[in-house]
């Protein structure tokens, strides 16, 4: 399981991924909430409704992010992160 979650490193396209998916969730969230109080609350639709290629751009952005999340980074960079948080985990335990 990739581990670069936790502050260790990782490439610029896993922290971009990151970046996504907290701006996906919490638009997602957002959504959530505004159709119970019967409004729209779609930050992304508000930001850039004016420009539909663009705010679908981000939208596929964020699905590729998940799908990235899913079957993790192998890049070195975020192996390396990897496998030194798993080795300072298994410090501290002993």
């Amino acid at each position: 399981m990739c581990c670069t979650g936790k502050g260790m490193g990782g490439c610029v396209c896993s922290k971009i991924c990151k970046i996504l998916l907290i701006v996906g969730g919490l638009n997602w969230g957002l959504v959530g909430v505004g159709m119970l109080m019967g409004s729209d609350w779609n930050i992304v639709s508000m930001l850039l409704g004016s420009w539909p290629i663009v705010e679908a751009i981000v939208y596929i952005l964020v699905g590729v992010a998940a799908v990235m999340k899913i079957f993790h980074c192998r890049c070195r960079k975020c192996m390396a992160a990897c496998e030194a948080h798993v080795s300072g985990s298994m410090d501290q335990r002993m």
